[in-house]
């Protein structure tokens, strides 16, 4: 029983994981316009450019930078020339 209550506890804090719900957020919102005065928000678009195209592609609508949107975390990946070695 025990064990159960931990699987489940540990299923769900992976499947409410905040970076899991970020993972389809990018950097442009297109908001359509789906009738009624009503707007739906799609932030998925990787760019500019394309968040245009989806626009335009038969939706009325406009874009939007993506208030929610982070970006990458600055110094990423290192390289092996940048590494440097510690003394312990």
């Amino acid at each position: 029983m025990r064990r159960m209550l931990i699987v489940t506890a540990v299923a769900a804090a992976i499947s409410l994981s905040l970076r899991a719900s970020q993972a389809y957020e990018r950097p442009w919102c297109a908001l359509t316009d789906i009738g009624g005065g009503v707007m739906h928000e799609n932030c998925t678009i990787p760019t500019f450019e394309m968040c245009v195209r989806e626009v335009i592609a038969g939706n009325r609508g406009f874009c939007n930078p993506n208030p929610r949107w982070q970006g990458p975390r600055p110094g990423g990946r290192e390289t092996a020339a940048r590494r440097k070695r510690v003394a312990y």
